[in-house]
């Protein structure tokens, strides 16, 4: 099994942040924001988010319609069907709702930002691909406040058996610009995917329920509605099952069904 991780370091925000992907995976990590001994301990400084650009402005598209790939990777971890490649519309939302034991989480996914990320996301849901997952990692530290979920097997590791190119905002760049890899705000209510480093997505995204600091690396692909928020925001309160603000949230998150 493949193991790869995007690192990237916020100085100013004292952040490390480390990508995640459908093969393996892991929501990006914060570094320990204090530094203590048996006779000293510095507390950590409130992060000054006005330090960090905002996401760029969507690109336009050209057409109404786009043509996607979604090589195969590796194994599936649960049984699905590659979505269509070609005629992928690039206008207009669609709407998903994830039915979780915490609450519901409504999603309005935006094709202008990522139409072949929201084509596979559709996909996968209309497959029943989500239903009965859990959201396996829950971060909570100031900066960086994401659930994520989308990995059948809870692990955190796996995916659809395919994977596809990384879309708004890393499109928004030029290919050697270094903004590229600057940290920038990801918005309360955004939804992301999570990957390995460039063109690794698969069926693992993140819901961020408070502003969080990364790099324009994470396909953004559409917001949560209030009612999604709340559960979120009650998910967060209850904290993470193991020491430290990263981990299995304690209030189990299982997605009942997906639907769209």
């Amino acid at each position: 099994m493949r193991t790869t991780a995007l690192l990237v370091t916020a100085a100013a925000a004292g952040l490390m942040l480390a990508g995640c992907s459908s093969t393996t995976s892991d929501t990006p990590q914060p570094a320990a924001s204090t530094t203590s001994s048996a006779a000293t301990t510095t507390q950590a400084q409130p992060l000054d988010l006005s330090r960090f650009g905002a996401l760029p402005a969507v690109p336009a598209s050209e057409a109404s319609t786009t043509s996607c790939a979604y090589p195969t990777a590796t194994p599936a971890i649960r049984e699905n069907t590659a979505p269509q490649e070609t005629d992928v519309s690039t206008v207009g939302t669609a709407q998903v709702a994830l039915t979780t034991s915490q609450g519901p989480i409504g999603l309005t996914l935006d094709r202008a930002e990522a139409p072949c990320t929201v084509n596979s996301f559709v996909s996968l849901s209309s497959q029943g691909y989500f239903d009965d997952t859990i959201c396996h990692r829950l971060t909570t530290t100031e900066g960086l406040q994401v659930l994520q979920c989308g990995d059948p097997s809870g692990k955190g590791n796996r995916g659809p058996g395919y994977e596809f190119a990384n879309e708004y905002p890393t499109t928004a760049y030029a290919v050697d610009d270094p903004a590229a890899s600057s940290p920038v705000v990801y918005p309360r209510g955004t939804v992301a995917m999570a990957n390995a480093g460039p063109d690794t997505n698969g069926s693992q995204f993140f819901l961020v329920y408070a502003d969080s600091v990364l790099p324009p690396q994470y396909t953004v692909f559409g917001t949560i509605d209030d009612a999604g928020l709340a559960t979120l925001d009650a998910v967060a309160a209850a904290g993470v099952s193991t020491p430290g603000n990263d981990g299995l949230p304690n209030a189990s998150v299982v997605i009942q069904t997906a639907t769209s």
